[in-house]
């Protein structure tokens, strides 16, 4: 009887091409997902499911419930019969009358039936299962999949190179090469969404954050190193195919294999076809991999979207470090405020700090004496009291009047001001003077090596800092030297990169400031003299010494007093533990 019935057309599915597409779709499946008891109807599904994959097709109500989970299954029977019921009326089951316990006449009175599932409830939970499996998917990044791709592709070049390639080789390199291309964009665009929850911090334990955090860095980097390795090694083996016209012919030969088996009147239409998609599949994996005119390839994206977001990572590693060490912020402060509000003994003390926090006060141009307050503390007016029945607040006719309020009585005294200015004045013409003479100390007279300024004072130091940075922030990959004037526009600065390999030590009072060497040319733009090529040096024809590396690796920025742990240019030797003194 089961072979018999398995093979009947289901009510719910009429037969014919004419119930196809999505005009005749029916998802009445799907509507035990919205109702009350939706987990029971879950649960007997899955049980379905589970059967199916023990080929078992009809199930009894009894063999349900025994399949259900011993925590969550109903207390008897009759509530699993009174869900698959439902369900059959959804179209997620179908019942048959249930005649192989029959024994008496009576017997076929009874309602019993067995039930098997139906192709609309095989696909909905097909779907469920697929939605269930994307909402849990992390993704990862599969530098193996770069080594697989560049492997299938290679096998391209072999099979392209022969005279007759042959079509069952071509049709399995491209679906190899396809499959994993898809798993490594899949993947890879599910891994940086699960990335960017992990630092906004949704979904996640900070405590669990901090733990793997290193591990999740270092993940990043190797997947880094291998897409800048690989995937310039791909993109050299897709322009060789592509140069040599031979991805054509192996597309038509998998597009031919792959419709072999298509009926006579449709060969022709299925190729065209197979093609298409074949031809699709290749320009996504060029387009992933090697950057077109005004456009960025989805690797270059994914490179820099991986290393943006380890600063990021580490901004909120930082940011929770810092609430550790109990540094507020303004979400710290607003709970610590919150937390007063609750802890306030009663509304007035609640009001006042309100006011306090908030600054919100009366208006200043209405004046409030004692008697008002006494006045309104013996009567206060509601809250809810419109404006109109409220009392009136007295105020001067003459703000009525004229729109302004005077005191009357004697105006205040003019303050002198004079002593105040004229400090302000020796102090502007001390930080003058410091300015001119640190500018002064600065002022090469010529190319000269970063490692012969000398000992810097704390004021020349830190102009020189500055003068480095504007240097440095426009020096770009490929550029030897570079020359920028001083934001105030007082000094110019050129930088020239030395090949030497030599190191330069600037002294200052705080320690030592060290990093490559270089040449340096500083001018006083404001003493009117042109002193940019120096003595004997013309200006322009900075001496040949070797082949210049850009300095990259300096960062001028770093105080000397606390440098960063991830600059090379910061105290060297025993200056990390002492300071000099001049």
């Amino acid at each position: 009887m089961t072979s018999e019935t398995s093979q009947l057309p289901e009510p719910s599915q009429p037969a014919g091409p004419a119930s196809a597409g999505p005009a005749s779709a029916d998802y009445a499946p799907f509507a035990h997902l919205t109702v009350p008891n939706a987990p029971l109807y879950r649960q007997v599904m899955r049980a379905f499911l589970t059967a199916k994959e023990r080929f078992a097709v009809h199930l009894r109500p009894e063999d349900v419930y025994a399949a259900l989970d011993a925590g969550s299954r109903p207390a008897d029977v009759e509530a699993v019969t009174q869900a698959l019921d439902k369900l059959v009326d959804w179209g997620n089951l179908r019942a048959d009358p249930d005649h192989a316990r029959v024994t008496a006449v009576e017997d076929f009175y009874r309602r019993r039936f067995i039930y098997q599932l139906t192709r609309a409830g095989e696909a909905a939970e097909a779907a469920l299962g697929t939605y269930d499996e994307v909402l849990g998917r992390r993704g990862e990044l599969q530098a193996v999949a770069l080594h697989d791709i560049v492997t299938q592709l290679r096998a391209l070049l072999v099979i392209a190179s022969e005279d007759e390639p042959d079509p069952a080789k071509a049709y399995v390199a491209l679906s190899v090469l396809t499959a994993r291309f898809t798993d490594l964009a899949d993947n890879a665009r599910a891994f940086m969404g699960s990335l960017q929850r992990t630092i906004d911090l949704h979904d996640i334990e900070v405590e669990a954050f901090l733990a793997y955090k290193d591990r999740l860095i270092q993940y990043l980097e190797r997947f880094i190193q291998d897409l800048i390795t690989l995937g310039g090694r791909i993109a050299l083996l897709i322009g060789e195919l592509e140069e040599q016209g031979r991805v054509g012919p192996l597309l038509r030969l998998a597009a031919a294999r792959e419709s072999a088996d298509a009926t006579p009147e449709d060969a022709e239409h299925a190729e065209a076809t197979a093609y298409e998609k074949w031809a699709a599949r290749w320009s996504g994996l060029a387009q992933w991999f090697v950057s077109g005119e005004g456009r960025e390839s989805q690797a270059r994206l994914l490179r820099g979207r991986a290393l943006g977001s380890i600063p990021q990572l580490l901004a909120v590693v930082r940011q929770l470090n810092e609430r550790r060490a109990g540094r507020s912020d303004r979400s710290a402060d607003f709970r610590t405020l919150a937390r007063w509000f609750a802890q306030a003994p009663n509304d007035a003390a609640r009001h006042r700090l309100w006011r306090v926090a908030f600054g919100l006060h009366s208006s200043r141009h209405l004046t409030v004496d004692a008697d008002t307050l006494a006045e309104r503390a013996a009567s206060p007016e509601p809250a809810s009291t419109p404006w109109g029945e409220a009392r009136p607040l007295r105020i001067s006719p003459q703000l009525r009047r004229t729109g302004s309020y005077e005191r009357r009585g004697k105006p205040r005294k003019v303050a002198d001001r004079g002593e105040a200015k004229r400090k302000l004045a020796e102090i502007a013409t001390r930080q003058a003077g410091e300015a001119r003479q640190a500018r002064e100390r600065l002022v090469t007279g010529g190319p000269v090596r970063l490692s012969r300024l000398g000992e810097l004072d704390p004021l020349a130091f830190e102009l020189f800092l500055r003068l480095l940075g504007d240097a440095l922030a426009t020096w770009r990959p490929g550029m030897t030297s570079t020359v920028v004037t001083s934001g105030d526009g007082s000094m110019e600065i050129r930088l020239t990169a030395l090949g030497d390999g030599s190191t330069a030590e600037v002294r200052t009072p705080d320690g030592v400031f060290s990093g490559p060497d270089h040449l340096i040319d500083i001018i006083d733009l404001t003493a009117g003299e042109d002193r940019g090529g120096g003595a004997g040096v013309p200006e322009g024809h900075l001496p040949a010494l070797g082949h210049p590396s850009p300095p990259t690796a300096m960062s001028p920025h770093v105080p000397v007093s606390a440098p960063r742990q991830d600059s090379p240019l910061q105290p060297s030797g025993a200056a990390q533990n002492r300071r000099e003194t001049p």
